[in-house]
């Protein structure tokens, strides 16, 4: 639905005390995830955007008498910029508005949470958390790779392979590569899939072993999740083989050599009970 018909709710916000927005994460997919927090603000609001990591599933949790807005951006195609969905979320909360936010993940990893709670803050909105399990948590726990195991790696490091766009049309991505190819760590790159031969190249180039295991997960936490398994030298060609698609996880570490023996998750084990009657008994 256009932005444009967006229904005007008051005659005159002049006379309204401004509303409130909630920058809410969904999770990484399963609708199950969500905090009973996450729900009730859904449940509650008066009108949601959401993001385009927000599962169906989770889309049909949505109250059918609330308006609900897709402002999700996919690399190359930005459905709303953000500059003007920052100018609707004031816009709408200074008409008295209670607004859900829905992001995929969590609002503070990756999620521009902290970009538009700037925006909000600085506008006089009031603007309240709820925060989500990020895609490396969800996502590494239901493909049965732990991001730390004692004696395999004492630390873990998110990297988003995203390139910020510089003032003259350059493609900028800041990454100490020699640091994280030396650490003892486990490496989760955020959006990474049409940059996986420059993460494989560098990290080798800087000194990983070229038999380092990697993962990458493809829809984690849905009942589409695809994990497939190889080194980081075969990574490039892991993502043409298996024509892996966004939205996806590269996962760099010993501790995906643990994936055989605690793998668990598979379509079975999406829950039974419809996603509304689970809201309904949360609900009720």
């Amino acid at each position: 639905m256009a932005i444009a018909a967006f229904p005007d709710s008051t005659n005159d916000s002049r006379y309204r005390a401004p509303g409130k927005v909630w920058l809410v994460g969904a999770g990484p997919g399963d609708a199950d995830l969500l905090t009973l927090k996450a729900l009730r603000v859904i449940q509650q609001a008066d009108v949601i955007f959401y993001d385009n990591l927000v599962s169906h599933d989770i889309c049909a949790l949505f109250p059918s008498s609330t308006p609900a807005f897709y402002v999700g951006k996919k690399k190359g195609d930005h459905s709303v910029p953000q500059s003007q969905l920052n100018d609707l979320l004031v816009a709408k909360a200074k008409q008295g508005l209670t607004i859900c936010r829905l992001k995929g993940g969590d609002p503070f990893v990756f999620g521009r949470g902290a970009e538009e709670m700037l925006v909000l803050k600085r506008a006089g909105i009031a603007v309240g958390i709820v925060p989500g399990i990020t895609a490396a948590s969800g996502c590494t726990a239901y493909a049965g790779i732990p991001l730390t195991h004692r004696g395999l790696t004492h630390a873990c490091t998110f990297v988003t392979a995203h390139a910020q766009t510089t003032a003259h049309g350059e493609d900028r991505l800041s990454i100490d590569w020699a640091a994280l190819a030396h650490m003892k760590q486990t490496l989760v790159f955020y959006m990474g899939l049409s940059r996986s031969e420059m993460i494989s190249n560098n990290l080798q180039q800087h000194g990983m072993p070229s038999d380092m295991p990697v993962a990458i997960i493809e829809r984690g936490c849905q009942q589409q999740q695809r994990v497939v398994v190889g080194t980081i030298a075969t990574l490039p060609a892991l993502v043409g083989e298996h024509a892996l698609q966004s939205p996806s996880l590269i996962v760099v570490g010993e501790v995906v050599s643990l994936r055989d023996e605690l793998a668990w998750f598979a379509q079975s084990d999406v829950a039974d009970l419809a996603l509304a009657q689970t809201a309904e008994k949360i609900s009720a």
